[in-house]
């Protein structure tokens, strides 16, 4: 499992989930913050860290959100699961 950064992100662009991710697995792209799905390690301190409640787990993306999940894995080349 990994998280998944949805549309919330962009419009805010806060940093603060980068700055408790104890891996350094979120990075910043062109319209809003990534977390790569083969370095997270599950922990969720990115979750309470962020403003606009936009970071979920992957398999709790609410449906309008669900675009998110593969934009995450394309944006680092990793073949989407679903």
């Amino acid at each position: 499992m990994t998280y998944i950064i949805t549309e919330p992100c962009i419009a805010t662009k806060d940093a603060s989930c980068v700055d408790v991710c104890p891996v350094d697995c979120i990075y910043e792209g062109e319209d809003q913050f990534y977390i790569h799905p083969e370095e997270c390690i599950d922990c969720g301190a990115c979750v309470p860290e962020c403003p606009v409640e936009a970071i979920f787990p992957d398999d709790e993306v609410p449906e309008q959100y669900d675009a998110f999940t593969e934009k995450n894995y394309t944006h680092f080349d990793v073949p989407f699961p679903g």
